[in-house]
């Protein structure tokens, strides 16, 4: 089904031609990493898709890809007045002068600059994806008025609110932030066609051990996220002070990116504080991550906030057992006992526990697996996804009067 601008029927714009959609994150890893097959599957639609982030390396391989990108300076703190001041007047300026239909935003500084520049605009379609709330039932009364500040700016503005987990969508209508018609679930997608295990024989498992430094006889843990304190990895590093007690030769291997602009970021030297530096695999950036996934013998993810914990999902579509904390986001991506173990946030030793209980059963790690994937194809298969986002798009053409040809 391919949609069109006809013109008529009371189109807001000024050109005839293919629907414009404007994707708009602080970072180009975003685009290319989490939003790439949304944009790519618009694409396939007839829609033109657009792309706006900050300058960075995956801002090329996207033009390559068919995608136009336009890079903004958007800083990733809350509140930095002349940096935001600049990045919106560019951003105003942009969709005035491309004329969008649609603009679509991620990440919280991107959607608050991104929506404001698109109602000053006129753009007649803005809609928001929440990837996660920042603030928390037991969060401060600061960072609840901070945060719930912006986003009830954000429900004014926005046509259409989209959440990746059920329980966030609770918690704004609980707090009165956003009324139940704008917002909707929408979920998250896996490609289930990438993050498939049967496409890693063990000759390339061991191999890339090999390639990491990682003795092929070693148990692996394994971590896919950014470096920062937020993730959990301060309890991680604690519990492997003890598994190492009981499983001396396991290897932590975490794969991402270091974020050193962030206030919570690290670096990998870090661990040597903890004195396991001689356990633990700093793998960096990947671009082949489903091969990560493969070579662990279990996933952990111990973040305090998630917005739905896309690389958990990532890590049971590879069939792989996942201990995650016990919060908003994870309590959807791990069924507790089935897929993977939950354990309380900011608890080494639960999670220490957790990991080993997972560590001496090959046979329950591989069971939890095969639930995992069973679970990621009923749930949040691409295909899933995709349908809800072409039904939301429909939807809010229609009452624009965009029409189809």
């Amino acid at each position: 089904m391919k949609l069109f601008v006809t013109g008529g029927g009371g189109f807001i714009g000024s050109h005839r031609g293919a629907i414009k959609i404007c994707f708009v994150t602080t970072a180009d890893l975003t685009l290319r990493f989490i939003l790439f097959d949304q944009m790519e599957f618009l694409k396939q639609q007839g829609f033109e898709v657009w792309g706006v982030c900050s300058a960075g390396k995956w801002a090329g391989e996207l033009e390559q890809r068919g995608f136009r990108v336009a890079t903004v300076r958007m800083t990733r703190q809350l509140f930095t007045p002349l940096a935001d001041a600049r990045a919106l007047w560019e951003l105003v300026r942009l969709f005035r002068q491309e004329k969008f239909d649609i603009v679509h935003t991620h990440t919280p500084k991107a959607s608050f600059l991104g929506q404001i520049a698109a109602f000053v605009a006129g753009v007649p379609i803005r809609i928001y994806t929440i990837h996660g709330l920042f603030f928390l039932k037991d969060s401060s009364w600061r960072r609840k008025l901070a945060f719930g500040t912006v986003e009830k700016i954000l429900s004014f503005l926005v046509n259409k609110a989209l959440f990746v987990n059920r329980e966030d969508m609770e918690e704004v209508q609980r707090m009165n932030i956003y009324g139940s018609n704008k917002i909707t679930y929408i979920g998250a997608d896996v490609d289930l066609s990438r993050f498939d295990p049967s496409l890693h024989s063990r000759d390339e498992i061991q191999k890339a051990k090999s390639e990491l430094g990682i003795p092929l006889d070693k148990v692996v843990i394994g971590i896919v996220a950014r470096l920062v304190w937020e993730k959990g990895f301060s309890d991680l590093f604690s519990a492997m002070q003890i598994i190492l007690q009981k499983f001396p030769h396991a290897v932590l291997l975490v794969v991402g990116p270091s974020e050193p602009e962030k206030g919570d970021g690290f670096q990998p030297s870090v661990v040597e504080t903890y004195g396991i530096q001689e356990n633990v695999v700093f793998a960096g950036e990947r671009t082949d991550v489903p091969t990560m996934y493969a070579l662990m013998d279990v996933f952990v993810l111990p973040s305090y906030r998630e917005g739905l914990g896309l690389s958990a999902l990532e890590a049971s579509a590879m069939e792989k057992a996942v201990v995650a904390t016990d919060i908003r986001g994870c309590r959807e991506s791990v069924e507790h006992g089935r897929t993977g173990l939950l354990v309380p946030p900011k608890s080494p030793e639960k999670l220490a526990q957790a990991l080993e209980e997972l560590l001496s059963d090959p046979e329950r790690r591989k069971a939890m697996g095969k639930a995992g994937r069973e679970k990621v194809q009923k749930e949040f298969a691409k295909e899933i996804l995709f349908g809800r986002l072409q039904t939301i798009y429909s939807e809010l053409m229609a009452h624009k009067h965009f029409n189809r040809e």
